[in-house]
């Protein structure tokens, strides 16, 4: 099921930095702490709009992308069984251990006070990483039977038959309202109300079935960021391609958010091709920092978190929804106690909740660093 190895295929120092800021900074947004309103930035947004955190998880399916670039050139010199085999079995595992950690702790209490299996029908399907599992899925199979040209032709056409869909199948007038688009539509008819992310104003999952279509884009043009990088990443002429590229991919995305607004909970299209414009930005800095200038400043601390991404970010979920099971007192569970009794005490308000979750991220760090100590890494 999970595989540990003690040597790791070699790869450019500045993905996995680039792997390793997108889950530290995943961690602070998933885990910040109590007992006051957190930074607008460091938070989703309600529906349109962008922020910092809505850059996070589409810059991790662009790094499984990045990932990708390395693993595809040994799969094309394996069997068509034995590829198969690889990216079915690593779909369904990444799928099942996301599908048990929204089902995690299994056990509730019933009225009785007794312990009961938690309800299967009440457990939600998708999730974080059952979308980076369909994601992988599916743009594993088009870059392995399509060429580079092809990949960004159907990259093209996924977008724009998202768009479409929205709008043919939502309901006129409000075909992006969270109430009424296609989308949440879909998910609700194929999962059933049960299933539902539940947590937002209305139960709407924002990584339901249907907009895990678009996400698909970010794993396939992290791919092809991959395969360029590989190619030309390491010379001002890369870099600055990398850059040209990605500043036109955003630009394009604001000018198509006027009419198809970006909007994270719906992975609209301008969405991802605002994120794949970003991400190919940072990637470009990062190489020319660290691929060229040789810059040390961080990246051993962000490699750490690159070495064991999928792990660590599992890791991060579980343990603090451990400890939002565990009691204190009356009104607070150990995460609250130890964010409202310690940190607000020493840091009140947003910076208070922002440091909570600096130390979780160190927590983590810490957990990561003892791996890579040892030379185990961890692939899911």
């Amino acid at each position: 099921m999970v595989t540990v190895i003690k040597k790791e295929a070699e790869r450019f120092l500045s993905l996995d930095v680039f792997r390793g800021l997108t889950i530290a900074l995943m961690i602070v947004v998933n885990t910040p702490g109590t007992g006051a309103h957190f930074y607008p930035y460091l938070t989703h947004a309600q529906w349109f709009g962008f922020t910092l955190a809505d850059l996070v998880f589409p810059s991790f399916l662009f790094a499984v992308g990045n990932a990708m670039s390395f693993s595809m050139k040994k799969m094309r010199l394996a069997t068509p069984s034995d590829v198969w085999t690889k990216i079915i079995k690593r779909t369904v595992i990444i799928f099942l251990l996301g599908y048990l950690m929204y089902w995690f702790p299994f056990f509730q209490f019933g009225d009785d006070g007794g312990l009961m299996l938690k309800p299967i029908g009440e457990t939600r399907i998708m999730g974080v990483l059952q979308r980076i599992a369909l994601c992988y899925f599916f743009a594993s199979v088009i870059v392995l039977y399509l060429s580079e040209k092809a990949t960004v032709i159907v990259s093209v056409l996924i977008l724009l038959a998202y768009w479409a869909i929205l709008y043919v199948f939502g309901e006129p007038g409000a075909q992006l309202e969270m109430a009424s688009n296609a989308a949440g539509k879909f998910d609700l008819s194929i999962l059933g109300i049960g299933h539902i992310y539940k947590k937002d104003s209305i139960p709407f999952d924002p990584e339901g079935i249907l907009s895990t279509l678009p996400a698909i884009v970010n794993v396939l043009w992290g791919y092809l960021a991959g395969v360029f990088i590989q190619k030309k990443g390491k010379s001002f002429e890369g870099i600055a391609k990398l850059l040209m590229v990605g500043f036109l991919l955003a630009s394009l995305a604001l000018w198509w958010d006027l009419v198809f607004p970006i909007s994270k909970k719906l992975w609209t299209s301008p969405f991802v091709l605002y994120t794949v414009g970003l991400d190919l930005s940072i990637m470009a800095v990062l190489i020319y920092l660290i691929e060229l200038k040789k810059v040390k400043v961080g990246v051993k601390f962000f490699d750490v978190f690159g070495k064991n991404p999928l792990f660590i970010y599992l890791f991060s979920e579980l343990f603090y929804m451990t400890l939002r099971l565990i009691p204190v007192n009356a009104n607070q569970d150990a995460f609250e106690w130890v964010s409202e009794q310690i940190f607000q005490q020493l840091f009140p308000g947003p910076f208070g909740a922002f440091v909570t979750a600096i130390v979780y991220v160190m927590l983590c760090w810490a957990l990561g660093w003892w791996l890579n100590k040892r030379r185990i890494y961890i692939k899911i």
